[in-house]
């Protein structure tokens, strides 16, 4: 079965991501487009994985076939480059060849809109419908790969230049290298080599780049900017680079490490940013978050009388409020952050340059700076566990939360139930437990913040408690 999950089509390479069913989705895609336009454009743009750069040349030429005319980046690039190509040649569209944070057996199809961002439920919903008619019926067009560059149906384009000359436009380059602290990059193996450490470089900044060579098994860990996946990062900061920024495999998701090597979470620079916005560049409008983003950020914006959003778990839904309303910030767990006045999609490139403009005005690492707004606006820890399990084991899970509610967690009693994406439960403390099926991959996911570290444990117990009472019965 193929289906869009929280952000896009992903599968295991040989298994269910196959160039037949590559061939599939994309002439679903090219369907959808073709409803609304008869000659559309479209950008297509792969990673570093194994195969992306073969799924890309299929899928130009299933839209060359279908007379669609496509811009292919010309070697791997980061998701928010393509995505802002799409913006740059007024395209009616976009695809992305990449798994984002999965493992690396996987690969993934995104599909992006017009405006540069996810595409929304209606979307997807579309194209899976087009997908069902195409099943065992008609196959797919296509026009072999050379010939359509010959004909100049598929061009190859330069997905770098124009995307840093955008970030010149959002950043201010005098501040990134003001107070002389330097930066190290740290790509995870993934598409972002080359793009954030080049910005950085040409404008003034101390910069090191680290695991920025192809690797299609990412070292062996998942390219996810995690502190159990950020040794080498740790390891490389220091006095003179005390800023260090990981981008997840596709480089939309960002994670940071401080001078001391402290992993500092999305969380964390989530609500650093959003007080840098408000208090120093003076930016309004409302804020969006994901419902297993921290309480900190609710504060700050309490605080700067900003209205808060509350979505289930994946960027398209922060998406639809971007492009609908004046958002100034929108944000998620697992490291996609987006702001306003660029694209409606989270941008790992563009917020690590916004954290090296940020430290380098204020003259403080992002462990001081978080401590500021700790002493302000409260203590709040977070953390997170993931338990790989079979499809059939997490449907258990499942329904098990729906039919046992707990009345308390911990000994602090649950004064709310949220179950909009997996089951969150917010306690009379403050704290607050959540249990989620992953939409991208085979694990259930178990969220805990609370004021002290060791009641994260303690949530985080008993969330995996409950997800062993589920699979034992």
């Amino acid at each position: 079965m193929i289906s869009f999950g929280t952000d896009g089509w992903r599968g295991v390479i040989a298994d269910d991501f196959t160039i037949q069913n590559v061939r599939l989705v994309t002439q679903a895609v090219c369907d959808h487009m073709l409803t609304a336009k008869r000659q559309p454009l479209l950008v297509i743009g792969y990673d570093t994985r194994f195969m992306s750069d073969r799924f890309a040349r299929e899928a130009a030429g299933v839209a060359a076939g279908n007379g669609i005319n496509v811009m292919l980046t010309d070697g791997c690039a980061p998701t928010p480059a393509v995505s802002y190509a799409v913006v740059d040649y007024a395209a009616d569209g976009g695809i992305m060849f990449t798994a984002s944070h999965n493992p690396y057996r996987y690969n993934g199809l995104k599909f992006k809109e017009s405006y540069g961002g996810s595409a929304g439920t209606a979307t997807t919903a579309a194209i899976e419908r087009h997908l069902k008619k195409r099943l065992g019926g008609k196959p797919p067009a296509y026009l072999d790969y050379a010939e359509a560059v010959r004909r100049g149906t598929v061009v190859p384009f330069d997905a770098k230049s124009p995307y840093l000359a955008r970030l010149s436009e959002i950043v201010d380059r005098k501040l990134i290298c003001r107070s002389g602290r330097g930066v190290v990059v740290d790509p995870m193996y993934g598409a972002g080599q080359g793009y954030l450490s080049h910005f950085l470089l040409s404008a003034g900044c101390d910069v090191a780049e680290i695991r920025c060579h192809r690797d299609p098994y990412f070292g062996g860990a998942n390219p996810e900017p995690l502190g159990q996946h950020l040794a080498e990062l740790k390891a490389s900061v220091s006095d003179a680079r005390p800023l260090g920024i990981a981008l997840d495999g596709d480089a939309d998701r960002i994670g940071a490490v401080d001078a001391d090597g402290a992993f500092i979470s999305s969380h964390k620079i989530f609500s650093l940013l959003l007080r840098y916005l408000v208090q120093e560049r003076g930016m309004t409008g409302d804020v969006v978050k994901t419902v297993s983003t921290t309480g900190m950020v609710d504060q700050l914006a309490a605080a700067y009388g900003l209205v808060v959003h509350e979505t289930p778990i994946g960027f398209k839904y922060i998406c639809e409020h971007m492009v609908g309303g004046d958002i100034l910030i929108g944000g998620e767990e697992s490291g996609g952050i987006g702001i306003k006045g660029h694209l409606p999609e989270r941008d790992g490139m563009l917020m690590g340059a916004l954290l090296a403009e940020m430290v380098n005005y204020y003259d403080k690492t992002l462990g001081a700076l978080w401590n500021e707004l700790q002493a302000a606006h409260g203590t709040f820890c977070y953390d997170r566990v993931d338990e790989e399990m079979p499809v059939s084991d997490r449907s258990l899970v499942v329904d098990f939360l729906g039919k046992h509610r707990p009345e308390e967690i911990g000994g602090v009693a649950v004064l709310k139930t949220d179950t909009r994406d997996g089951f969150k439960y917010t306690l009379a403390d403050g704290s607050w437990l959540m249990v989620r099926p992953s939409g991208t991959e085979g694990v259930v996911r178990v969220y805990a913040e609370a004021g002290t570290p060791e009641r994260v444990v303690i949530l985080l117990k008993r969330g995996r408690s409950l997800i062993r009472a589920a699979r034992s019965r």
